[in-house]
């Protein structure tokens, strides 16, 4: 009797598991990079790191002009002039050489902070705007990075850009 009891359990057991197995996974596709650069967000995170950086741009390129000066007075006027006017003009050369490239390395280094931390928060937006889609049309899993072949039935990237699109014109009537 002990021995029914169990065998009863068991199939019970499988047959539960069965129909778990059988139950359908609804699973979506994203391409978060092609979100991001797709998303009007972007072009206004991308305008305005430009319009934020464009006076230190303007700087770096007088700068370059300067050096650019120096080295062409340098190189035309280097037979006419004394020995010690050389020395004085070479040093101011590579004085603004040194100067330049520091310029630029700062320069580089602090947009490309900014350009990520931007790049950071339009992904946290993203990955919102996924979960909300997601959780609204009950898929089970989400995939990102690392698809090598997604079906369009699979493929949410278009619903998410939509959303963004419209979450965007949104805060920009407010």
């Amino acid at each position: 009797m002990k021995k029914i009891g169990i065998l009863i359990a068991l199939s019970g057991m499988l047959m539960a598991s069965a129909a778990v197995a059988a139950e359908e996974f609804k699973i979506g596709v994203v391409n978060p990079n092609a979100l991001v650069e797709s998303s009007p967000q972007y072009e206004d995170v991308r305008k305005d790191l430009e319009a934020e950086f464009d006076r230190r741009n303007q700087d770096l390129i007088s700068k370059q002009k300067q050096l650019k000066t120096l080295e062409d007075k340098l190189t035309t006027d280097r037979a006419v002039m004394s020995g010690d006017e050389v020395q004085r003009l070479e040093q101011d050369v590579r004085t603004h050489r040194r100067n330049l490239n520091r310029v630029r390395d700062e320069y580089r280094e602090d947009l490309n902070l900014r350009r990520t931390e931007e790049f950071n928060k339009l992904l946290k937006q993203v990955s919102e705007v996924v979960h909300q889609v997601a959780e609204e049309e009950k898929f089970d899993i989400i995939l990102s990075q690392g698809v090598v072949y997604a079906s369009k039935r699979v493929d949410m990237t278009k619903k998410v850009l939509d959303r963004l699109i419209e979450q965007y014109k949104q805060s920009k009537k407010q």
